[in-house]
């Protein structure tokens, strides 16, 4: 759960070297796809045009992960 809570907070902060480093070490292999897309999205803005809809998907999934795996505190 708490890797949900970086990669939120990389994304919105554009921390993308933190993001490349969550993406290494994940277990889940959406949240490192999703973050895969973002990063070759940004890094490559002329081969790919859909930056903005890679953050978006992965927003999406984190707000879906989070919800499915909330914090017992």
């Amino acid at each position: 759960m708490i890797e949900y809570e970086y990669t939120l907070n990389y994304v919105l902060w554009n921390r993308f070297d933190d993001l490349f480093t969550i993406m290494l070490r994940t277990q889940d292999h959406f949240l490192q796809k999703k973050i895969e897309n973002l990063l070759y999205a940004y890094y490559y803005p002329h081969l790919s045009s859909n930056t903005e809809d890679a953050k978006d998907a992965l927003l999406q999934y984190l707000e879906h992960a989070m919800m499915t795996y909330p914090v017992n505190v």
